[in-house]
């Protein structure tokens, strides 16, 4: 018994604590928006190809004998010195900006697209390239179409942009891939799904049997086509219906105008096919994953990764904070039982 008092005493004392702390992270968080200290969300930028540089090297080092170290020691850095001069001075080479893309329902990753974008645009030239590497099964309409004229931005202002699909770009996703100069896909990535679905329950049933009433009231005769809890008619499954076709005729309309070599009619049926299929229908460019991709690349660009890197929400920082704090107490009961 006197383990079990001591555990929960521990406990109660950790829990009392956390909760100090958590208010006075909330007050002090509350008080720098007041002030208006909040400070913009970092962007990160790697210089990758010297990433893939360094590793390399640093292979070619730890797998060569005793005796050749030294020497391709020296090899290595003397043919570093060579390739960074210019009869001018420093070497200038066009530059590839690479981005990520993972998508969701929402499409939420667009708020930091946005930002990355906007930020390359200002130094970007001519001569420079954008990669992105998007995966994404698609979502809500509003959300991926506002993805995709971000993509458009950067095809104005006359900067190659390459899209690379390792796993997936479909619905949505694949309305982001076809504002690309280029589409680079994997050999089984999933590409297409060109349609429009909507999808949802019906209670009504179940609340008549219950004798519940629901009651809809709208101003409009198309305010409110189908709904979930009232009783859905002909004519508003017919005009549901009507709204998803026109949607339909605006994404295809929208792959033509950014991709006139694909036959949209013939793949604009809601299928999907993998890279080497997607190819042969001119879905996608080119079979090759995103690594082959910018190691290609590398060998004519500078690559560097861009990143906004978005903080994490206070109460996702304080329940990590817990959790870690109640399995630390539970840790500590075992030990001492």
């Amino acid at each position: 018994m006197s383990i079990l008092a001591d555990v929960g005493a521990f406990a109660l004392k950790l829990v009392l604590i956390l909760a100090l702390v958590g208010a006075m992270v909330t007050l002090v968080a509350r008080g720098a928006r007041s002030r208006g200290d909040d400070q913009p969300a970092p962007l990160e930028i790697r210089a990758l190809h010297e990433q893939l540089r360094e590793r390399a090297e640093r292979i070619r080092l730890e797998t060569a004998s005793p005796a050749q170290r030294k020497a391709l020691r020296k090899t290595l850095k003397r043919k570093r010195k060579d390739e960074d001069k210019a009869p001018g001075g420093q070497k200038e080479r066009p530059r590839a900006f690479v981005l990520d893309f993972e998508g969701d329902l929402r499409a939420s990753a667009v708020s930091a697209l946005r930002e990355e974008i906007s930020a390359l645009l200002l130094v970007a030239g001519s001569g420079d390239e954008i990669v992105l590497r998007l995966e994404s099964p698609g979502g809500m309409v509003h959300g991926y179409g506002l993805a995709a004229s971000q993509l458009a931005r950067i095809g104005k202002r006359g900067i190659r942009l390459t899209v690379t699909v390792d796993k997936v770009a479909a619905s949505g996703g694949y309305m982001m891939a076809c504002v690309a100069d280029r589409i680079v896909a994997a050999p089984f990535a999933v590409i297409g799904s060109i349609g429009v679905v909507m999808q949802m329950p019906n209670f009504h049933r179940l609340l008549k049997r219950k004798e519940i009433d629901f009651e809809l009231l709208t101003a409009g005769e198309h305010k409110r086509t189908l709904t979930l809890f009232g009783e859905n008619s002909d004519a508003a499954r017919s005009k549901a219906l009507e709204e998803l076709e026109d949607t339909h005729t605006l994404f295809k309309d929208f792959i033509r105008d950014h991709r006139p070599q694909l036959d949209v009619d013939t793949v604009a049926n809601g299928e999907h096919w993998f890279g080497t299929r997607a190819a042969e229908l001119k879905l996608v460019d080119e079979l090759m994953t995103s690594d082959d991709y910018l190691m290609q690349r590398m060998e004519t660009h500078d690559l560097f990764g861009v990143r906004l890197r978005q903080p994490r929400p206070l109460m996702q920082r304080l329940a990590e904070r817990v959790s870690m704090a109640v399995q630390r107490v539970r840790e500590a009961a075992l030990l001492r039982a």
